[in-house]
């Protein structure tokens, strides 16, 4: 199994990756992606214009093909359209360096094709707000389980530069609603509406917003509290482990990637060991920690380190990982999984060439981590795997 490789340089093939996992298909991308091919010769930075330009044409097209099934009442045929207008619109707006012209039209394009699309194909989805930090306020995306509840549920948040569409979009939260449990995709601070819209930077801290989604989820009544979950992709990793080692009413976690020190992984970055998620890297993560530069951007990082927390979970914890990330020493899962010692209940899952799953957060084919950290949960949340 390996990631699909059609332009010269790892970071391009993640995003066109990334793009076909959550519901891209593969004729529209190579429509996308041809024109671009003298662009990505010319190194990771460079040319993510012209990416954008090709990715939003073909997504704007989109919109036109919609709004033509709309004005013939066909909404069912409309919604696809939309949703895939969406993941490429987010594909083409992760690529672009911070304060990039078009970036910020583009994600509010992603945002209006994902909710119109999930609409038009009344999709089990929708779109929740809370406050948080005065004035600010944070969303999610909830899509409940089936039958009457109370049900368990799973909060579900990003990584370095994924958003909550994205998410939803790569079809985690319908595995959990099959077996019987609700799951609600967050944009945290640093990531997505948070970043962009509130302008809510990255905390290691992460108790500190997901303690917020736990308040509110035990005030509704379709949750169960006594069955709240935590996972998170990539640099989720780091986030969802933190989070459920200091809330103590989670009552089981994974991680879909490990990041147990990604202060150092940032130390390697600098000498470039492994391979970097998006383009424009330290200018992206300059913003997503609110740094004004690199001193301060690294005096905020030092606290992405989960030595001394993992003994502090718990309950049931699951650390899975690509046996070749490209981007993430497998060597930090074994490091997590080690560390928890305190855990009832700890497993640690390498994928392998013999099932896929490989790279980095699986973007090689997510299917095999949807559905074990699905079961995961099912098993020790009391949600079902049949």
């Amino acid at each position: 199994m390996a990631l699909f490789e059609y332009f010269p340089n790892y970071i391009w093939n993640l995003s066109v990756a990334i793009a076909l996992e959550n519901g891209g298909k593969i004729g529209e991308i190579v429509d996308m992606c041809q024109p671009l091919e003298d662009a990505a010769n010319n190194g990771e930075d460079a040319g993510t214009a012209e990416f954008l330009k090709e990715w939003v044409k073909k997504a704007d097209s989109l919109v036109e093909l919609a709004e033509e099934d709309l004005e013939n009442g066909r909404e069912y045929s409309a919604g696809p359209k939309l949703k895939r207008a969406s993941i490429y619109y987010v594909t083409a707006e992760r690529m672009q360096g911070h304060g990039h012209p078009g970036r910020k039209q583009t994600f509010k394009k992603a945002l209006d094709a994902f909710e119109r699309g999930t609409t038009y194909s009344r999709d089990n989805v929708q779109r929740v707000e809370i406050p948080y930090a005065g004035d600010k306020k944070l969303s999610g995306l909830l899509t409940l389980a089936e039958g009457d509840g109370p049900h368990p549920i799973v909060i579900f948040c990003n990584g370095l530069d994924s958003c909550k569409e994205m998410l939803w979009l790569g079809g985690f939260p319908y595995a959990l609603t099959k077996r019987g449990i609700s799951c609600l995709c967050v944009d945290q601070p640093g990531t997505g509406e948070a970043l962009r819209l509130e302008n809510l930077p990255a905390t290691y801290a992460s108790e500190e917003w997901a303690s917020a989604w736990v308040d509110w989820l035990e005030q509704q009544p379709f949750v169960d509290p006594k069955r709240i979950g935590m996972t998170g992709i990539s640099l989720g990793g780091h986030y969802a482990p933190r989070a459920v080692a200091f809330e103590p009413r989670f009552a089981s976690g994974a991680c879909w990637g490990a990041n147990h020190n990604w202060a150092e992984v940032q130390q390697k970055r600098l000498k470039h060991e492994g391979e970097n998620p998006v383009p424009h890297y330290w200018a992206h993560v300059r913003w997503v920690f609110g740094a004004k530069d690199q001193d301060e951007f690294f005096e905020k990082a030092e606290g992405m380190n989960l030595n001394g927390v993992m003994d502090r979970i718990k309950v049931p914890f699951l650390v899975t990982h690509g046996a070749h990330d490209r981007q993430i020493d497998v060597a930090y899962a074994h490091q997590s999984y080690e560390q928890l010692v305190n855990s009832p209940k700890r497993e640690l899952k390498i994928f392998t060439e013999r099932e896929g799953g490989v790279e980095h957060a699986g973007t090689d084919n997510m299917s095999f981590g949807t559905e074990f950290i699905a079961d995961w949960f099912a098993e020790t949340l009391g949600g079902r795997t049949s």
